[in-house]
Order: C-alpha cells, then sequence, then structure tokens
C-alpha cells in the first residue's frame, strides 16, 4: 500500500536467490511449502529438518542439498512469505481512499492463505528473542510496515481527509497492531471472524466526516 512511490528509498524485505534449474526451483518450493506448514503449526524451535522432509515424501539428505541449516530454510520461508506480501505493497496510489481499499483487498486475499497467516503469527511470536534467527528479519519487517502505513496517514493529512489530533506516526504503529490483533483473532475463531469490517471502521473513525 505505498501511497505515492515505490521506489523512495525504504528499504523492502531481504531477497535470497534460489537454484538455477526447474527440478530445483521445484524442490526447493515443495520443501518450503512443508517448511510453511510445519512451522506455522509447531513453531520453528519445535520443528526438524526431519520431518520437514517426511511431510513432503524426501529424505534428510534431500532435505540438507537444498537447505545445509534449518536457519536457511526458515530465512527461504520467510522471503517467500514476503514476495507474497510485499507485492500489494508496491502498487501506486494517488489518493488516501484508493490506498484504504488497496489495504483492504490485501486482507481479504490473507483470509484466502490461514497456513500464511498461522506461520507469520508463531514465528513473529518466537522471534521476540534476541537469539531467535528471524528476529532481525521481523524488527525489519515491522519497520518497513510501520513505514508504509506513516506514509499512507501522511497523504491523509496533506489531501485533509485526516481527523484533526491524529499523528501519522502513532497512527501507522496503531494500524500495524490492530491488523496484526485482527488475524490473531481470525485464526482463533477458526477463519469464521469477519476481519474486514472492523478494520474499514477503525480506519474511517480516524477521518473527517464529510
Amino acid at each position: 500500500m505505498d501511497p505515492e512511490a515505490v521506489d523512495d528509498g525504504t528499504p523492502a524485505p531481504h531477497r535470497r536467490g534460489t537454484d538455477g534449474y526447474a527440478p530445483g526451483r521445484a524442490r526447493r518450493a515443495q520443501i518450503i511449502q512443508a517448511a510453511i506448514e510445519l512451522f506455522g503449526e509447531h513453531g520453528y524451535r519445535a520443528t526438524s529438518l526431519r520431518q520437514i522432509g517426511a511431510h513432503c515424501g524426501i529424505t534428510h539428505a534431500g532435505v540438507l542439498h537444498h537447505f545445509p541449516t534449518k536457519e536457511e530454510l526458515l530465512l527461504a520461508v520467510l522471503d517467500a512469505r514476503d514476495a507474497e506480501d510485499t507485492a500489494g505493497l508496491q502498487t501506486r496510489v494517488a489518493s488516501w481512499g484508493d490506498a484504504i481499499e488497496l489495504l483492504m483487498a490485501t486482507v481479504h486475499a490473507i483470509t484466502q492463505r490461514r497456513q500464511v497467516v498461522e506461520l507469520f503469527t508463531t514465528l513473529a511470536a518466537e522471534s521476540t528473542t534476541a537469539d531467535h534467527p528471524a528476529h532481525a528479519h521481523f524488527a525489519r519487517r515491522y519497520d518497513f510496515a510501520r513505514s508504509i502505513m506513516e506514509k499512507g496517514y501522511r497523504m491523509a493529512e496533506r489531501q485533509g481527509v485526516l481527523r484533526p489530533g491524529i499523528d501519522p506516526v502513532q497512527a501507522a504503529v496503531q494500524l500495524v497492531a490492530v491488523l496484526d490483533g485482527l488475524q490473531l483473532q481470525w485464526l482463533l475463531s477458526g477463519g469464521e471472524l469477519d476481519i474486514e469490517a472492523p478494520l474499514r471502521a477503525f480506519l474511517d473513525s480516524q477521518l473527517t466526516q464529510e
């Protein structure tokens, strides 16, 4: 949901390379998908490479051929999620209203990917400890998310639709927190909770009344 410019110097999450041959890329993708499912269900620390190999029907040695360490696999999993999640954020929009509709479309897409939401929620909670291999990744990710949201609020402020007294910096922090909280409640409800309506109501409460 980049409100105005895609390439403005804001650092997106890091990207790593993949195998150069199609069979290798396909096998890596299979391993990554298995890791998404098991890391999301059991957490990173409680999941072994042997379990991941068994889940996708290959040997432990086969997993190690593509990912010599579990940490390397975790980073590949995070990259795969980032590639999906940041795609929508790289769209130029010209108004606050357009930015909100893009955000709502992104949230709707989230509800179609329960496994990925479980993965993010589990790993984000685990990574609060400084020794977790994803700690730096999630710190950067949240910095990135807040910066994107802050830019949206500053656009709303310039366009005269942000309610007086709303601080764009604090509003960005609040919006990220609301998004995380809604995702968690959605997971706990078994996917039954409507998260789009309360999100739109929260955003509307920050706007001037026409």
